[in-house]
């Protein structure tokens, strides 16, 4: 273990793995200020719901790069505001946000989001749209799925239909359906592990990545037989690992005629995805999609910009 294990809690077993994860991908340095930033305050970001109609004088300071995203100090009250019970605001990381402007659904779209629940990244979704179109939403879980609809209807949405089921099997069920699919992929969640916070971190094992990530490639395969051709998807994950970023799209890129799109520059720090893991090398297109470096304001995220040729 490198000295930067240092900043991991005692009681989180799977410490030495985690960190030897962490360092392959980021390097020393990065990895040990990854570290630091899972210990620091962090702040509290929200943005405005033009969706619903309620009196709300904005607070906070703006997001340089996403003005419509303002920031709090983390112990701030604002959770249990009327304007956030009200869904007048919506409490996001910024990081979560960019995977819609990556998307970019337009008014009178058909779009599909695989994974949905808890919900902000639809609400977000309908907000682009203009509440006009349509977005299927999928949870198969039923405490998430009553979650996400609770949520979505909270927040003035009246375009979204919702559907409890497993997304594994929606490209089946209606093949080249949608002009665009998100799939904020479930994940290990790796990127928002709090050392101050230990049930953000116990669950985690390398086991439990690899579960994961047969998941996601069976997830992103549904998303993509969904896709029109023209269309565009857009994948995502809060994990730090390569088997549940990178290589979920070479599985994609190989079983497939999907190509990757570049990604405009983001107004947060940024690596290129991997292009190599340990002794295998990956498509050196895989370096158009992004890694987002987590800090302060921003999680750790994983973006692909999926394009299904016409």
């Amino acid at each position: 273990m490198t000295s930067s294990a240092s900043e991991l809690p005692d009681d989180f077993q799977d410490a030495a793995a985690f960190v030897e994860m962490l360092t392959a991908v980021y390097g020393d340095a990065s990895a040990a200020e990854i570290m630091v930033s899972m210990r620091a305050d962090r702040v509290l970001s929200y943005w405005l719901n033009p969706l619903v109609d309620a009196p709300f004088e904005a607070v906070g300071t703006p997001l340089d790069g996403m003005p419509e995203m303002r920031c709090l100090p983390r112990d701030s009250e604002f959770t249990s505001t009327d304007a956030a019970s009200s869904g007048r605001v919506y409490i996001q990381n910024p990081s979560s946000l960019l995977a819609i402007r990556v998307l970019d659904p337009q008014p009178g779209e058909e779009v599909l989001d695989l994974a949905a629940a808890p919900g902000g990244k639809t609400i977000a979704m309908a907000v682009a749209m203009r509440n006009a179109g349509r977005i299927a939403a999928v949870e198969p879980v039923k405490g998430r799925f009553h979650r996400l609809r609770a949520n979505v209807e909270r927040c003035g949405v009246n375009i979204v239909a919702f559907y409890q089921r497993d997304g594994r099997g929606v490209g089946r069920a209606v093949p080249a359906r949608f002009d665009r699919v998100l799939l904020d992929a479930p994940c290990s969640s790796q990127a928002r592990m709090r050392w101050d916070d230990p049930s953000s971190y116990r669950h985690w094992t390398r086991r439990k990545v690899r579960e994961a990530s047969r998941k996601q490639k069976s997830l992103v395969m549904s998303g993509y037989a969904a896709l029109k051709p023209g269309g565009r998807m857009v994948y995502s994950t809060c994990s730090f690992a390569p088997e549940e970023n990178e290589l979920v799209i070479e599985h994609l890129l190989k079983r497939t005629d999907a190509r990757l799109l570049e990604i405009e520059a983001l107004p947060c720090r940024t690596l290129p995805g991997l292009t190599r893991w340990g002794s295998r090398p990956l498509r050196e297109t895989l370096a158009q999609t992004v890694r987002i470096v987590p800090d302060q304001v921003w999680d750790g995220f994983y973006l692909a910009n999926i394009e299904k040729p016409a």
